[in-house]
């Protein structure tokens, strides 16, 4: 069937080691492919840090303003929510699905499952979503994602998030997340000649971007490429705004049947691909240190699944917890060749005004890192 595209949205929530891949297209007429699902609500809570906020009262904000947008819905309609959070240890608190059912007034029939993926743990529940909806066993489920992080010292923040790293080989000999992407950085230096000011611009970039988006945590922050460059060093050659923040957030949104969609919603978004892949956990056991293997396998089931090629992507939405890992996405996602992501943020293209805009919203850069809700 042919269409008009207003534009296809690419989103990649992924951790290092397990990838979930979408793709989201916004249709002006005509359908592209099959639709899955339909997204026909969205809500997002203020990222940053909400003092005095639990993730509880954080999902239930994203859900009102969720529901706020289709007033001919109604809750009662919902038959599932899958809900991505990557740790209980935040809030000393597990078997949470059924706690953001009932701070939503969900009633006690409806599916509850929380999803643990890392990073990738609102992708795999919005994947989950989508199948369950493509299944036919439900016309309407809730998907969402949160994490409340701001309240807990950096030390211990590191360590809850280090355990989506390989425990007994990377964690024990005091490599946390910032160490890893700072080897990924140097490999990539070194092999490929990707400069500290490339993945500066990408900071520059996002901390742009979030100063768009007023629920962004850095909204209304101004950076520019010598306040990065001159930042404090994290993991060498990662500064600190080279890193993601450590944010609490909630999002979700409303997924549909296709041809009930519309009966609700005139801002309707078509789900027609996603892929998931993973790798090795240990960094030590990757082929390459400068391409996630997972990101590639997720693309390529994404592409297919979709009917789509790269150079069809107008806009994306990758994971950015380091600026090398937006620079390294921009390569396995097909948007350039291995070794010219750097450049490719160098010469613009990635920027708003660029061919292929990316983290528009900010990132987890400058929008904020609330795991579970990225």
């Amino acid at each position: 069937m042919s269409c008009r595209l207003k534009f296809i949205r690419l989103l990649s929530y992924p951790s290092s080691y397990n990838l979930n891949m979408c793709i989201h297209v916004y249709v002006f007429r005509g359908v592209l492919g099959k639709p899955l699902a339909s997204i026909i609500s969205v809500g997002i809570s203020k990222f940053g840090k909400r003092v005095g906020l639990s993730a509880r009262e954080l999902f239930q904000e994203a859900f009102m303003e969720c529901m706020d947008s289709i007033p001919k819905f109604s809750p009662d309609m919902i038959g599932a929510l899958f809900v991505g959070q990557m740790s209980g240890m935040f809030e000393h608190q597990e078997h949470n699905a059924p706690i953001y059912l009932e701070w939503c007034g969900l009633d006690g029939g409806v599916d509850g499952v929380r999803v643990e993926a890392a990073c990738a743990s609102s992708g795999v529940a919005l994947k989950l979503g989508v199948m369950a909806i493509a299944s036919g066993l439900y016309d309407f489920v809730l998907v969402g994602g949160v994490e409340k992080m701001t309240h807990l010292d950096t030390v211990t923040v590191t360590d809850i998030l280090a355990t989506a790293s390989d425990s007994f080989l990377e964690q024990v000999n005091g490599l946390t997340f910032p160490a890893l992407y700072a080897l990924m950085a140097t490999a990539h230096m070194n092999r490929y000649g990707t400069t500290v000011e490339q993945m500066g611009l990408v900071a520059v970039k996002n901390h742009s971007n979030a100063n768009l988006n007023p629920k962004a945590h850095m909204y209304g922050v101004e950076v520019d490429l010598d306040r990065v460059l001159s930042s404090r060093v994290i993991a060498w050659p990662l500064k600190l705004y080279d890193c993601s923040l450590i944010s609490d957030g909630a999002a979700c949104l409303i997924l549909a049947k296709p041809d009930l969609a519309y009966k609700y919603s005139d801002d309707v978004v078509h789900v027609v691909g996603f892929g998931q892949g993973h790798d090795s956990i240990g960094l030590y056991a990757r082929d390459s240190l400068t391409s996630l293997r997972a990101t590639r396998i997720a693309a390529k089931k994404a592409y297919d699944m979709a009917g789509v090629k790269p150079s069809d992507i107008d806009i994306a939405e990758v994971h950015d917890c380091f600026t090398i890992a937006e620079i390294i996405a921009y390569e396995d996602l097909g948007f350039c060749n291995p070794g010219e992501g750097g450049k490719l943020v160098e010469r613009g293209e990635t920027f708003r005004d660029g061919s292929i805009p990316v983290n528009t919203s900010g990132g987890l850069k400058a929008k904020g890192h609330p795991v579970g809700a990225t």
